[in-house]
């Protein structure tokens, strides 16, 4: 019979796990600030809200994704340091709060402001406000209202096209925008063909006609909410 020295103690992580757990919930939360943050930067600059108004929206941003990032970071830090100690097997449980806070405080100090106005989520925050000023600064100010309506109808009529999913030839509800290629799709159609052909171990291409992007993954999709936002308006429009 092996000896005692030679059983390893069997460390349990359940209590770990189920911590991990509710801190990707924090995550849920802090992506619908996130959302909300969003809507309402493009509220204001859709009815020409005020620069600063615009600007504090910029500023709360930049606090949801610096939680954001602190929040995988420390995800990554227990990841880290659970994964250590289960290849080490140490002979008893040692300090994981200790190693958690030391692994995380490593992380951290790589953190700059500038990495979080090249972050994922801000760029596409500020793209988003961009389009929208596109669209602002596209209506004329100055003329009567009859010569306003009729170019309501025009611009209507000429982006009307871009409401259309490629895939279901329907308006879209939720799209989303492909960051690769710039092109838009209902958000459940296009995951469907992606999973669909994931299944198939195949690749999934973007299915506008003639886009030569053959590699489309959910990773590259994001929330449109410069395009939802304008169907709405469009369907508002519609029902006046």
């Amino acid at each position: 019979m092996p000896g005692r020295s030679s059983i390893m103690p069997v460390i349990s992580f359940n209590s770990v796990d189920s911590a991990l757990s509710s801190l990707k919930t924090c995550q849920v939360s802090i992506n619908t600030g996130i959302e909300v943050t969003t809507d309402v930067a493009l509220a204001l600059t859709e009815h020409e809200g005020g620069s600063e108004e615009v600007s504090n929206m910029e500023d709360l941003m930049l606090n949801y994704v610096s939680m954001d990032r602190e929040l995988e970071q420390f995800i990554q830090a227990v990841d880290d340091v659970t994964n250590q100690i289960k290849q080490e097997r140490p002979e008893r449980m040692p300090d994981l709060k200790a190693l958690v806070d030391k692994r995380f405080n490593e992380l951290k100090n790589l953190n700059n402001f500038e990495d979080l106005l090249k972050s994922d989520k801000f760029i596409h925050f500020k793209g988003q406000l961009k389009e929208m000023k596109k669209q602002v600064g596209a209506e004329p100010h100055n003329e009567s209202t009859s010569a306003n309506e009729l170019d309501e109808d025009i611009a209507v009529t000429q982006s009307q096209r871009n409401f259309i999913c490629p895939i279901t030839q329907r308006e879209m509800e939720c799209p989303v925008k492909n960051k690769v290629c710039g092109h838009s799709y209902e958000e459940e159609a296009i995951i469907k063909i992606i999973q669909n052909k994931h299944k198939q171990k195949k690749k999934a291409r973007c299915p506008v006609v003639g886009c030569d992007n053959g590699d489309v993954n959910q990773n590259d999709l994001s929330a449109d909410t410069t395009l939802r936002r304008a169907i709405e308006n469009h369907k508002k429009y519609q029902m006046r």
